[in-house]
């Protein structure tokens, strides 16, 4: 709707105006502006008032966008505390041996990346030699989370400083002997160099954000001194497109994590093509960034466009800078001279005048090679614009050409990120362009040589001493151990004592257990609770007060249940990370805790609680990468399985998590039936992640919201608990020679498979054993390494064919999960194995009516039993059918 005169309405006209005629006045002086001088110079004039209004305080919005040029000008760049002639060789040095390695490589097929590394070289070179803090210093250094496709190149700097050899380098993406380097930063690949695995493109950005922002967390609650640690965090402008990349920049920004800084390599180039090819990518990125409230610095152009810059007296050549779509852009860097004086300068009669002045050499300069990711004294200026600002993170915009050096086969290629080698003739051209001494007799058998300038060389001395003024070499990885203690046994012996009449969920049995072990003197403040945004579906609301809800700022505001026992509490040094709806944030969370004994030598004990649903289904990938990175703490799936969450339906319902985390070796995975099975094996996982001999491993368990009488513990039960299997309750036959099974069940089944047992028992004379299954996936874990012993010529016996040894009649297997997470063990089994799961969609109803539609209710286990039994002739088959009319099946 528009108003009498034709205008779009606006929010200003809801605001009063107490000097209308100064306003129109305004009004007329733009409106004159734009009539005599041209729109353009109306919009400077715009410009240039919310600029300096913004300089004198004054509260209003800022531009989202600015033009395509650099924010720090060549006239206000800071002086440069390097020898730039000397850093510009051990560049080339770098350069050329992050090609030599792929492309030896590719001799052998393994494949690589060349163009990633040549584009962003001085990104991470001018990083390395002036800002990246190591861990030899103060604090706990800087974290560095580099590009995975730029790998080649950080192995090419480390075999420079002489922390890798020629050897190494043949070994690239060449493991399986044990001596070689991964394709990518893989942290459990090669531990004392890679911190942060990155190429799952999309999670290094949101892991670098949670990163930074549990320093803060540290800091604040006097674990850690994290003041002087930085997070840079290296990404490529098309891995932007992942959403996670931006789905936290918002809180980045509202927590003030000046402590962040991304550098997006903008080479206008994805994988098989332009990033933005009508559009352009670092106009939008920085929208994005502005809008979320990042400071922005942009890096475009090097030296040689300021002679441009200077004879744009019109502005036309900023216009044109800023119209000319990515795609096209990428095509002025391959094209010739005439084509650029065609095509860009003759857009408009002013840029004509302008490349009349212009030699070829000049124009071939700026449009091929010319972007401020180029050179060092950008970078270096970007760099420290980025450490001084305070408030905000800054995301640092660096244009490159992809493939810069490799030459003409390479350089804006659309195919380049998947060309894995350069021919001979190729290396000699960029010999020349790099100025190395490696002579011709050095490509022997047409194999391209390393290069080293010598271990005592001006560049290798260089090197090390800036590293060694840095705090020492990076990226590394370094583990202190340290030990925690063991926690008292109150908490554990309180869930083992069993809770009597009183019916309790081992959701909350978990959380009881926790709350008690965060009390614990020594270790309680190592525990870092997270959740997202569901404490209170948990039962966690008792920590609110007690432990309090991490917040930097504290609390502001006054809770609306202030008044309360458990009111919402927040504090600069709370205990519990309550994220908002977003279990990808949450993860994130959780590997930076999980990870901090390796980050920070502080090794801290994360749970990370969510519905168990959204969990490994929708952040399996995030569970990878803290595998990678050799996490430690508990994930728990509560309200799990598929048929406990009532009224939920289809998409609440998980039947399968288990299985998913079968696939991750690091992961290991129980289903506790009782609150005494989370006792023993929270204390032993404490013991395994955290002892003398502290394993790189974590622990899924999936907890109930079912309330039940929870049993006090059996004696004996411990090892059968962590193995994954022991008898919970020895069936009493009623005659000597009736008829007998095992029925085996995981978490809230096995009281479905109790009942079964008395049904079984009291209306068909049927004896059956019922045995806890804590974990199919541990008991699986063994057999396979059963097996392995076996190729090496060693006998052992899987734990499941040992517990179930001799254990008379067919088995049958109940869980709430799907008939594939039972049947993991099926073939090392050598009773009859049959299972009963809930395999399908979920559905909204009762628990009830949901455990008889998947037919895993005790009626359904019993006359599947019988059946079993009839099979093998032990019962008549018309009990079979009578059991069935009987139940209503």
């Amino acid at each position: 709707m528009t108003d009498p005169v034709g205008k779009l309405p606006s929010e200003l006209d809801q605001l009063p105006d107490r000097d209308a005629e100064e306003t129109a006045e305004w009004a007329a002086s733009l409106d004159a502006v734009a009539q005599h001088a041209g729109p353009h110079r109306a919009a400077y004039l715009m410009r240039r008032t919310l600029h300096h209004a913004e300089q004198a305080g004054v509260p209003v919005p800022r531009l989202l966008e600015t033009d395509y040029v650099n924010t720090i000008p060549t006239s206000a760049e800071p002086a440069f505390d390097g020898d730039e002639a000397i850093e510009a060789r051990i560049t080339a040095w770098n350069r050329w041996n992050a090609a030599a390695m792929v492309t030896r490589g590719a001799r052998l097929g393994v494949g690589g990346h060349i163009a990633t590394f040549a584009s962003a070289a001085w990104l991470y070179e001018t990083g390395f030699n002036h800002f990246f803090r190591g861990k030899e210093g103060d604090g706990s250094g800087d974290q560095l989370y580099i590009q995975g496709h730029a790998s080649p190149g950080i192995y090419a700097r480390a075999f420079l400083d002489g922390r890798l050899t020629e050897a190494h380098l043949d070994n690239f993406r060449q493991e399986a002997g044990g001596a070689g380097l991964p394709s990518y930063p893989h942290p459990r690949r090669l531990p004392w160099l890679w911190e942060f695995p990155t190429v799952s493109m999309g999670l290094g950005p949101l892991s670098a954000i949670y990163q930074a922002r549990f320093n803060r967390y540290l800091h604040n609650r006097s674990i850690k001194d994290t003041a002087n640690s930085h997070v840079w965090a290296f990404l490529g402008d098309g891995e932007m497109d992942e959403p996670e990349s931006t789905a936290a920049l918002a809180l980045a920004a509202r927590e003030q994590l000046d402590n962040l800084t991304f550098v997006i390599n903008c080479n206008l180039q994805r994988l098989d093509g332009p990033v933005r090819a009508n559009f352009k990518i670092v106009q939008e990125l920085e929208a994005q960034f502005r809008g979320a409230g990042w400071n922005v610095v942009k890096t475009l152009w090097g030296n040689a466009w300021d002679e441009l810059f200077a004879l744009d007296t019109t502005g036309a050549l900023v216009r044109r800078l800023r119209e000319v779509p990515d795609a096209q852009f990428q095509t002025y860097a391959t094209r010739d001279i005439a084509y650029i004086r065609e095509h860009f300068f003759g857009a408009e009669p002013a840029l004509a005048e302008l490349a009349k002045v212009l030699t070829d050499a000049k124009i071939a300069e700026c449009f091929s090679t010319s972007r401020g990711g180029h050179e060092a004294r950008k970078v270096y200026a970007a760099y420290r614009a980025a450490l001084a600002h305070k408030g905000a993170p800054t995301v640092i915009l660096a244009q490159t050409v992809k493939g810069h050096t490799l030459g003409k086969g390479f350089a804006s290629k659309n195919a380049n990120h998947q060309m894995k080698k350069l021919s001979v003739d190729e290396f000699k051209d960029m010999r020349e362009l790099l100025g190395l001494p490696i002579p011709d007799s050095a490509f022997a058998d047409g194999v391209v040589p390393y290069g080293h300038p010598g271990a005592d060389s001006p560049e290798v001395r260089y090197l090390q001493e800036r590293r060694a003024a840095l705090g020492g070499p990076a990226p590394v990885r370094r583990v202190h151990q340290v030990v925690l203690p063991e926690p008292e046994e109150r908490g554990f012996k309180a869930l083992q004592k069993g809770s009597g009449s009183q019916e309790m969920a081992t959701t909350m049995a978990f959380v009881r257990l926790v709350k008690d072990l965060m009390r614990d003197k020594e270790t309680g403040r190592r525990w870092v609770p997270i959740v997202p945004d569901e404490a209170r579906t948990f039962g966690m609301e008792s920590l609110f007060p007690s432990a309090g809800i991490y917040s930097p700022l504290g609390q502001t505001y006054e809770p609306v249940d202030r008044d309360q026992l458990m009111y919402y509490k927040e504090a600069t040094d709370g205990q519990i990370l309550n994220e908002g709806i977003t279990e990808a944030g949450a993860m994130a969370d959780f590997i930076a805790a999980a990870t901090s004994y390796a980050t920070h030598g502080e090794p801290m004990i994360p749970f990370y609680i969510f519905y168990s649903m959204f969990g490994w289904q929708r952040t399996g990938d995030q569970m990878w990468q803290l595998a990678d990175q050799l996490g430690k703490g508990f994930i728990v799936g509560a309200t799990a399985g598929r048929t406990t969450l009532t009224g939920e339906g289809l998409q609440h319902a998980d039947g399968h998590s288990h299985l998913i985390a079968s696939t991750n070796p690091a992961s290991l995975n129980y289903d506790p039936a009782f609150a005494y099975e989370i006792a023993v094996i929270v204390k032993d996982g404490l013991r395994r992640m955290y002892g003398p001999d502290a394993e790189d491993v974590f622990y899924y368990l999936t907890v109930y919201n079912e309330p039940k009488p929870q049993p006090a513990m059996p004696e004996g039960v411990e090892e059968g608990i962590l193995k994954g299997l022991y008898r919970f309750r020895e069936g009493t036959p009623a005659r000597p020679d009736s008829p007998r099974l095992q029925l085996l069940a995981s978490g809230t089944a096995i009281h479905w498979v109790l009942e079964a047992q008395r049904m079984l028992a009291d209306e068909w004379g049927v004896t059956a054993d019922v045995w806890s299954a804590t974990s199919w996936g541990e008991l699986r874990r063994d057999a396979l390494e059963a097996d392995e012993a076996l190729l090496r010529g060693e006998e052992r016996t899987p734990y499941v064919r040992q517990a179930l040894a001799g254990a008379p009649g067919p088995v049958i297997a109940v869980s709430d999960w799907m008939r594939q997470v039972p049947d993991q063990i099926s073939q090392w089994v050598e009773q009859d194995w049959s299972s009963l799961g809930t395999d399908g969609f979920g559905l909204s109803d009762t628990r009830e009516a949901a455990r008889r539609h998947f037919g895993v209710d005790a009626p359904s286990i019993t006359v599947a039993a019988l059946a079993q039994l009839a099979r093998r002739g032990e019962v008549p088959a018309s009990a079979v059918k009578e059991a069935r009319e009987r139940y209503g099946l």
